[in-house]
């Protein structure tokens, strides 16, 4: 055997049948599209559309209501706030407020306000104001010696 000689099983390899070659090939002058209209006319998907019966995204009940004006908060950890002050990003003498925890990169932006959540440990002696917190995390602070206040807590 020599490599000219070479071939693939017979059956191994099927052409991909070629649309719109003339009437011999079967698949002539329409290519199998039909008559006119929208989809024998090439870049169109009717995606969603059932023929007239009404599409199943319709008929499923729609449930919940989305509140227009709800309040979104950035939400931080204390574990990141006690990595942050070890990084030397956050200083933990002075009061750890939400432009200072913008300005040291640990919140991106404010949006409503910054939120104080309990994941994680906090050491450091520090005095933070927020937006809000969990209790746990008010718990945790005052537990390391420090002080949490929250914008709720002042208002009362």
């Amino acid at each position: 055997m020599k490599l000219n000689e070479l071939r693939d099983n017979e059956g191994a390899v099927k052409s991909k049948k070629r649309i719109g070659r003339g009437p011999g090939s079967g698949k002539g002058k329409m290519g199998g599209r039909g008559i006119k209209g929208q989809k024998s006319r090439s870049g169109v998907a009717i995606a969603g559309y059932e023929g007239g019966q009404m599409p199943l995204y319709q008929r499923l009940p729609k449930r919940g209501f989305n509140k227009p004006n709800r309040k979104s908060f950035a939400v931080i950890n204390l574990g990141l706030i006690e990595k942050f002050i070890g990084e030397g990003k956050l200083d933990a003498k002075a009061e750890i407020t939400e432009d200072a925890l913008v300005a040291s990169g640990l919140v991106r932006r404010k949006l409503d306000g910054v939120r104080v959540l309990a994941k994680g440990e906090i050491t450091s002696k520090v005095t933070i104001s927020v937006t809000g917190a969990s209790k746990a995390a008010i718990e945790a602070v005052e537990k390391a010696g420090g002080t949490l206040t929250t914008a709720a807590a002042a208002a009362e």
